[in-house]
């Protein structure tokens, strides 16, 4: 195909930003969507590619996955270009075209080598694949008591000047820290994370309500994993969980695998929070795409087997969910429309980072980031920045 012609897909079910086309086509060029609208408006170039499908099969935009660790055998904590790139390979195939590489809570030296090696990536990396849009560093500034499957033995009180340290390595990269208010320092990491438009992220936390309330005074915005490593709801104690459900302040990310939070729950949070405030993350593990076998995380043995990644104790480890996996289960259990998805997938997570003027949503002039699914919800196709990533085979 001429590097210089257009991309058409056509015939299609649209999911614009303001509407839903039934009878739709859109148009890529240059890495940017330069048309979107119905089949009779669309007057054909010479140089077109036209892509005809059916209205059965949808378009979206592309998924922004703001908390994933790895995918098939592959780690943000590898600290290699290799690792980077085998997931933004892979991420295509489940409908995400961009994501923030997740840390761990480890050693400040393999911290600080996985921050270099991911901000010399996002310098660096191509158009063909799905785009590291940052850094989300998970720990090590967390509650010892919500530690989940972060190793408690190098967890560490918040730090402003390590954090400074760390930003300047990863090339000021870092967009999302997940961190314990409550601890010594936490507000003032907080505070200074807004100052620098970092997302400050309440998770692995034994925040009361009130502190929670005191850490949103702070800056924070967003809550990591809903019911995972944080203080549950109580009726004398609303805790983390009770503020995630009442502060319209927060973006709430939940994992919707039916496994961190059972079906019932994700209907719970999903009534209470809506899609208004909701952010579908995968959380996923390098074992995902793999087979059942055990893996490594952070230096643990992690036993996949099926649907769960657990450690030797039983304590969940992260998931093995795909994309479009979370987003079939969210509409199953809590009868969403896809529209709400698609707030749930990319407007959310693009308006939370500040990306929502190029990315999240079907827009002329935006990144060509597009995923077709069929009538069955799996994906088609997926393009990344124009760039055909994913085909489905026959």
């Amino acid at each position: 195909m001429d590097t210089h012609s257009s991309i058409i897909i056509y015939n299609v079910t649209v999911y614009s930003e303001n509407q839903t086309l039934k009878n739709g086509y859109i148009k890529l060029t240059n890495k940017k969507i330069t048309e979107i609208g119905e089949i009779h408006q669309y007057v054909r170039q010479p140089k077109d590619h036209l892509i005809e499908l059916s209205p059965s099969y949808k378009v979206i935009p592309g998924a922004i996955d703001v908390h994933i660790h790895g995918v098939n055998n592959a780690d943000a904590m590898d600290g290699t270009a290799e690792a980077l790139k085998t997931m933004a390979r892979t991420l295509p195939k489940e409908g995400t075209t961009s994501f923030l590489a997740t840390t761990m809570t480890q050693s400040n030296e393999a911290v600080e080598k996985a921050l270099r090696n991911a901000g010399t990536y996002i310098e660096e990396q191509t158009d063909a694949d799905a785009e590291v849009v940052g850094i989300h560093l998970e720990g090590p500034f967390i509650s010892p008591k919500r530690a989940g499957a972060q190793p408690p033995t190098h967890i560490q009180d918040p730090n402003v000047a390590l954090f400074q340290e760390w930003q300047k390595a990863a090339g000021g990269h870092i967009k999302l820290v997940t961190l314990a208010p409550e601890q010594p320092n936490g507000l003032s990491l907080t505070s200074y994370l807004k100052e620098t438009n970092v997302v400050a992220s309440i998770g692995h936390s034994d925040s009361t309500y009130d502190q929670v309330g005191e850490a949103i005074e702070a800056g924070a915005s967003h809550i990591t994993h809903l019911y995972n490593g944080m203080r549950g709801l109580h009726h004398r104690e609303p805790g983390v969980l009770g503020a995630a459900y009442l502060r319209n302040e927060l973006f709430v990310e939940l994992i919707t695998d039916g496994i961190h939070c059972r079906p019932e729950m994700v209907k719970l949070a999903y009534d209470q929070i809506t899609s208004e405030r909701m952010i579908l993350i995968t959380d996923s593990l390098r074992a995902k795409w793999l087979k059942n076998g055990t893996y490594d995380l952070g230096g643990q043995p992690v036993h996949v087997n099926d649907t769960t990644a657990t450690l030797a104790d039983g304590t969940l480890a992260g998931s093995i969910l795909k994309m479009n996996d979370a987003i079939k289960n969210t509409m199953s259990f809590t009868n969403c429309s896809l529209e709400d998805i698609v707030k749930m997938t990319a407007e959310n997570p693009a308006k939370q980072l500040n990306l929502f003027d190029t990315k999240g949503s079907l827009k002329i002039g935006k990144d060509a980031d597009i995923v077709v699914l069929n009538e069955n919800l799996d994906v088609e196709m997926t393009f990344c920045r124009g760039t055909l990533s994913f085909q489905k085979e026959d």
